[in-house]
């Protein structure tokens, strides 16, 4: 079995580092001549997959906007991820969950375990009810080669009430790296445990964790290519710029071409 890092790593080499997210806010759906309902939804979400997924490495829907929708926004999610990986494309569902015991197992099998219909190559995770709390999210990644990206350090400006607050020393950010060293030791080319650490913080951590980087914030919250420069240093090369409004407002005819224009100056930024 591949490891997700591993999978990570060679489709952002062969296709870029840009994340798209596929995000149907209802301002979007309006912006394409949409209506905000579940027939505009499926109309976004699939033109959106069909223009992204062929091109870039990965694309991160935010469940919370399928969701509103009921069990038939989830039927459109699981299509959309279906479409996106038949694509070639990574999808990274942008879900936050986090849990204890039973439950966190639950959230495992519902989108890390290859039998569940919602079943994607890696999700976002929430470490606020301790770090250890997210085991049998990484166990069962580890099964079935999937990735966890946790929260570590991110671009909304209430996060360092939190993320900033010192423990031994170390802020609780940084602690949430040193955890993720230690769960991507010894892995090459590249560790399927990620950090989420936004494009607009003031202060570029230590990331040398071993693993891939997911930088929300870039484009319509402010991140711009000097931030990522800033932030990140030598770390660019693991890290994967994300943008949902700024790419997704040009349209879907535009869309393609705009998504080709932003990875060739994030493959600049790489090196």
């Amino acid at each position: 079995m591949t490891s997700f890092g591993a999978r990570l790593h060679a489709a952002v080499q062969e296709r870029g580092p840009l994340c798209a997210g596929i995000d149907p806010h209802g301002a979007l759906l309006h912006d394409w001549g949409l209506s905000d309902d579940l027939g505009g939804l499926e109309r976004f979400a699939l033109s959106a997959g069909e223009a992204l997924a062929p091109r870039v490495a990965v694309v991160k829907p935010q469940s919370a906007f399928y969701e509103r929708f009921g069990s038939r926004g989830i039927a459109v999610l699981e299509r959309l991820v279906t479409l996106c990986r038949d694509a070639g494309a990574l999808v990274l569902l942008d879900v936050k969950r986090g849990d204890i015991g039973s439950t966190s197992q639950a959230y495992a099998d519902a989108y890390l375990d290859p039998a569940s219909p919602l079943a994607v190559d890696a999700i976002t995770a929430s470490p606020y009810l301790g770090f250890g709390s997210l085991g049998p999210m990484f166990d069962t990644a580890r099964k079935h080669g999937a990735g966890v990206f946790v929260l570590a350090l991110t671009s909304n400006p209430e996060g360092p009430e939190v993320q900033g607050a010192v423990v031994d020393g170390r802020t609780v950010g940084e602690v949430v790296l040193d955890h993720l060293g230690d769960l991507n030791e010894g892995a090459d080319p590249l560790g399927s445990f990620g950090a989420v650490v936004g494009a607009t913080i003031q202060a570029g951590p230590d990331l040398d964790f071993g693993g891939p980087v997911l930088a929300p914030g870039f484009g319509a919250q402010g991140g711009t290519v000097d931030d990522l420069r800033r932030i990140f240093g030598s770390a660019v090369p693991r890290v994967l710029p994300s943008t949902s409004r700024e790419l997704l407002r040009e349209g879907p005819d535009r869309l393609a071409a705009a998504a080709d224009r932003l990875n060739q100056r994030l493959r600049e930024l790489s090196g």
